[in-house]
């Protein structure tokens, strides 16, 4: 498992023998610091330069407004060129190096990594597409620059990732981030607004205590602990990267298809698809060894890995009418996440099960 799933960096750094726990974190590791660094920098050398124009800092000027253009390329090219130097410097230099080569991981994590790099390269865009609104960019011109925005992001870790001998150069990758800057722009090109937007929900799975022995040895552990290495504990840890506990959602708003200004139904209602993954241990199956080198080995009997497809009603935060301008700051960054509703679940060994109350 390689970069590409959501964000956390509050992960402890996993032993370097541990092959699955190293790319479990690296997953979650570097989207984040790559997103957070190019905020904090970026909106910080805004909310600086902005003040020599004679706008408010988050009035939008009629037409582009060249001191913003010129403030926000240079605060994005300062920005992406200080993630990727501290990625290599401070990530990547701890991992044996390699000449640039390629790498197969699809199907690895039953790719919800690849989930991850849908969803982040999606956020990218939409963020880069708002920033670049800021400047007085038509919305067009801006949503082009927004979906630009994700790929440049996301392609500049995969490029890191090549010179890495643990992983390298996956076009698996690529295809996602395209497919989740796409996904962002066609929507922009087809409605000029998302009416289908990405979501991420999360629970903390109950893990067997029960002890498992190493084929080559006496040593034990339990499947509890393995997940505890490799998602972490900690709340922020169990949202962002525990693989047997996240959902990744598509959440389409109703309202907006149905077309009708006179439709009394309720503009805020969506309908939720979700992916999300059983039994994820390790990268291909589940089988690891640990820094001692013992072999652990979990029976696909006992503990099956399959995917799980979930439908779910939703809440467009958005589409709330509000005239406050810190509710529709406040809702749009609500509405990352998905909340908890009845859902029903379709997985991959041919089951169906419904849940009260889908997390």
């Amino acid at each position: 498992m390689k970069d590409g799933s959501l964000v956390s960096g509050l992960i402890p750094i996993f032993a370097p023998q541990n092959t699955c726990a190293n790319m479990a974190y690296l997953v979650t590791i570097k989207n984040t610091k790559s997103c957070l660094l190019i905020l904090v920098v970026l909106f910080s050398g805004i909310s600086l330069l902005a003040q020599q124009d004679r706008l408010h800092l988050f009035e939008v000027p009629d037409s582009l407004n060249k001191t913003r253009f010129w403030v926000l390329n240079s605060g994005i090219a300062a920005s992406y060129t200080g993630t990727m130097v501290a990625l290599s410097t401070a990530w990547y230099a701890d991992y044996p190096r390699d000449k640039f080569h390629f790498f197969n991981d699809y199907g690895e994590w039953l790719d919800i990594d690849k989930s991850g790099h849908f969803f982040s390269a999606y956020f990218e865009s939409k963020w880069t597409k708002h920033l670049y609104q800021w400047t007085g960019m038509d919305d067009r011109k801006s949503a082009y620059m927004g979906a630009a925005g994700g790929m440049l992001f996301q392609g500049g870790i995969e490029i890191l990732d090549g010179f890495s001998s643990e992983w390298g150069f996956s076009w698996w990758d690529i295809a996602f981030n395209a497919a989740g800057s796409g996904t962002f722009l066609g929507q922009e090109l087809l409605w000029q607004e998302q009416r289908i937007h990405l979501k991420l929900s999360a629970h903390l799975p109950k893990y067997d205590t029960n002890p498992i022995q190493a084929f080559n040895s006496e040593a034990t552990t339990t499947v509890k602990d393995r997940a505890a290495e490799l998602y972490g504990t900690s709340p922020a840890s169990v949202m962002l990267k525990e693989y047997n506990g996240l959902t990744l959602w598509a959440s389409g708003n109703i309202h907006a298809f149905i077309q009708k200004e006179d439709s009394r139904f309720p503009k805020w209602l969506n309908i939720a698809f979700g992916y999300s993954a059983e039994n994820v241990f390790s990268g291909f199956n589940n089988q690891w060894v640990d820094d001692d080198g013992n072999l652990f080995i979990l029976d696909p009997e006992v503990y099956p890995r399959y995917r799980q497809f979930i439908i779910a009603p939703d809440v467009d935060f958005t589409r709330i009418p509000t005239k406050s301008r810190g509710l529709k700051i406040f809702f749009g960054l609500l509405n990352v996440i998905k909340i908890p509703s009845p859902a029903i679940e379709f997985n991959t060994r041919g089951k169906l099960r419904f849940y009260p109350l889908y997390f």
